[in-house]
């Protein structure tokens, strides 16, 4: 089969070389439409940035509240387990037997068994306020080891012991303090508890693990029967396990607390929501991850947009450079080289702002900062395909420009 392709032609004697193009050649001429117009380059790349910035931040935000969960579980631990009354079969509340402490702490493997029971009163921080106005704050009758089963610790003032709990002394959650506006305990800081003077002896630091304690007040055991009226239920059981025998503790725990009616017996691990909030936060990463994606496909579109407006407005330089003896390859260069520095600058301008939200927004909520390095660098191998694939058919279109075509447009 014969080949029809025209011969190539050869060069003459004395006829000169093309000239070559060496790397840093290739980004000083590439920067020219960067230089030249500086605005337009600037809006181009922030298309792009924002779409980095939306990816980076998400990863970034993500990956720390992963971290601080981790850390959260490592100091605070896994093996804690929860028992709450159920239903009985009347449709009813049931309730916890009174001997069910002493049950639970001789099963082996048990570390420490604290419970508490809600009181029927509200705590104010005056005798003034309103009675309708609660602040959502509960009132707990509360153990004098409950710190030691949940892992509580005190920011200011004491837990309750042997003495104040038999006293008109309370200690405030975390949030319960904040609501009231109470920043520290001592002997001059009362509230108004169940009709009475209280005196704010502690304030204890957020329990993680035990979210709902951050909103209560606790009062002693024997003080909540004698004068706040508490029947002596108990409401939640808190029970700290050796780490390596929770599953089996907690398939004994229901038979345990109640022989003759286990199902009315709920026992839950406090890590285990945790772990659910975690898989929750993942689906909505996937949601912003997706969106930004859409958001740098734009910017992608945005650079092509500039890149064909480009070309349509230098023709007239092209031609220049083709008569002077620029290559088509040298001319596509050019431009692929422009579109990829342009995406590149909306790159490294997009980690850098997403990692900057990532490190706020980290501050705000006490989270360790972390910043994935696969995330920075997918993104800015992102931004590269992106200014190739946008810069591309712009390139080939500058490279096709015959000279005399280019030099005769005005």
């Amino acid at each position: 089969m014969s080949d029809h392709r025209p011969p190539r032609r050869r060069r003459r004697d004395g006829e000169p070389r093309p000239a070559r193009l060496r790397p840093l050649d290739v980004a000083r001429v590439g920067a020219i439409g960067l230089r030249t117009r500086p605005v337009r380059a600037a809006l181009s790349a922030l298309g792009i940035a924002i779409g980095i910035a939306a990816m980076v931040a998400v990863v970034g935000i993500t990956a720390s509240s992963r971290l601080d969960l981790a850390h959260r579980l490592e100091r605070y631990g896994t093996n804690l387990l929860t028992v709450t009354p159920g239903v009985n079969l009347r449709g009813d509340e049931a309730r916890l037997p009174a001997e069910a402490i002493g049950m639970i702490a001789r099963i082996p493997d048990v570390e420490h068994v604290s419970a508490t029971g809600k009181v029927n009163a509200t705590v104010y921080r005056t005798d003034r306020v309103p009675a309708s106005n609660t602040n959502g704050i509960l009132v707990l009758a509360a153990r004098t080891d409950l710190c030691a089963a949940v892992g509580a610790t005190v920011a200011d003032g004491a837990w309750l012991n042997t003495a104040t709990e038999r006293t008109t002394a309370v200690v405030l959650g975390a949030t319960a303090a904040r609501y009231l506006g109470i920043h520290v305990a001592g002997p001059d800081v009362r509230v108004w508890l169940g009709g009475q003077w209280f005196t704010v002896v502690g304030i204890l630091a957020p329990v993680p693990l035990a979210a709902e304690l951050d909103s209560a007040a606790f009062v002693g055991w024997p003080v909540a029967r004698d004068q706040l009226g508490f029947d002596g239920y108990m409401s939640t059981m808190y029970t700290r396990i050796a780490p390596h025998a929770v599953d089996d503790v907690r398939a004994k725990l229901g038979r345990t607390v109640n022989p003759e009616h286990p199902n009315e017996v709920r026992v839950e691990r406090p890590s285990d929501a945790l772990r659910v909030k975690e898989a929750t936060d993942q689906t909505f990463t996937a949601l912003l991850l997706g969106l930004g994606a859409v958001a740098l496909l734009v910017g992608g579109v945005g650079v092509a947009n500039t890149m064909i407006i480009s070309v349509l407005e230098r023709r007239g330089e092209i031609g220049w450079r083709r008569a002077l003896g620029a290559t088509k390859g040298q001319i596509r260069i050019q431009f692929l080289t422009e579109a990829l520095l342009l995406s590149a600058l909306g790159g490294a301008g997009g980690v850098l702002l997403g990692v900057a939200v990532t490190t706020g927004y980290a501050l705000t909520q006490g989270w360790p900062i972390t910043v994935p390095g696969w995330a920075q660098a997918t993104a800015v191998g992102a931004t590269l395909v992106i200014g190739g694939v946008a810069g591309l058919y712009p390139a080939i279109r500058a490279a096709r420009l015959a000279p005399t075509e280019a030099l005769a447009v005005p």
